[in-house]
């Protein structure tokens, strides 16, 4: 009994004492984060793709990589998610989210921060995913199906306080890949990737509505964002894609020459 007593407070010690350790040097690394400072109205036109699970934001990263010498294109970190000193903190979290939301939502804010102050010469930005998404969506998610305790989920919004008001992570733009479910679900399902194996119906259904109240009824941060319907099939989005070149680099190139209007609401592609 007193064995099974000094177990649990070795296991509660080593607990605290890990989460004190990762967090502060998360904040040593995040305070050593070189951004670079650009002249006035010079910054690269910066778009987020954002979506659901399985809505086919890498396909569309893919399809500018045509423009790669206007264009940088900056992937999800989910590689580091999946191999971080061998431990896949991704597969992990899938399988053990009241454990490791936290430790994965932490390394996941770390790696999204490090892809917003990506340093690039090109007029353009396209970042797959962002804080923002972390933030509204799947954090919201945790902490509301009670996945997440209520003091873990303050610090990370703490957390988000703190780079939203110290460093430079806002975008011009946000392109909405917006899908249904069960589209996405079947998607998931075809795709057959280990670490999504567990990846419910129920779940992308929590995250699109987060989604859908983050970015098309305004609930969250705002900018300007555009609609685009990722429930096409591969031969038919290319043309939703095609239209979206314009609303990307063309802005992109008037940033260059004057200073973009306050953000508006949602448009879609027709605006």
């Amino acid at each position: 009994m007193v064995f099974g007593a000094y177990k649990s407070s070795i296991s509660i010690n080593f607990s605290a004492r890990f989460y004190v350790f990762f967090f502060l040097s998360h904040a040593i690394m995040a305070s050593n984060i070189k951004v670079k400072k650009y002249g006035a109205g010079c910054q690269p036109f910066t778009v987020l793709i954002e979506g659901n699970i399985g809505s086919g934001k890498t396909t569309f990263l893919n399809h500018f990589k045509q423009f790669e010498d206007q264009v940088c294109l900056i992937t999800e970190p989910v590689d580091k998610w999946r191999n971080l000193q061998e431990f896949n903190l991704l597969s992990l979290m899938y399988s053990q989210p009241d454990k490791w939301a936290m430790p994965f939502q932490s390394y996941v804010n770390l790696t999204m921060l490090q892809s917003h102050t990506m340093q690039t010469d090109k007029p353009v930005k396209l970042m797959e995913r962002s804080l923002y998404s972390s933030k509204y969506c799947f954090v919201e998610n945790l902490y509301k199906s009670k996945l997440m305790e209520p003091a873990m989920y303050h610090i990370l919004q703490e957390w988000y306080k703190f780079i939203e008001e110290s460093i430079h992570i806002r975008a011009d733009l946000i392109v909405y890949l917006r899908t249904s479910p069960d589209i996405v679900h079947k998607r998931i399902q075809k795709r057959a990737r280990s670490e999504e194996s567990s990846i419910s119906l129920k779940y992308l259904q929590e995250l699109h509505d987060l989604h859908e109240n983050w970015l098309m009824a305004n609930q969250g941060y705002n900018s300007k964002v555009i609609v685009l319907n990722a429930d096409l099939d591969l031969e038919q989005i290319g043309t939703e894609y095609k239209r979206s070149e314009n609303h990307i680099i063309n802005a992109a190139f008037a940033q260059q020459q004057a200073v973009l209007v306050s953000p508006s609401k949602s448009h879609s592609l027709d605006d």
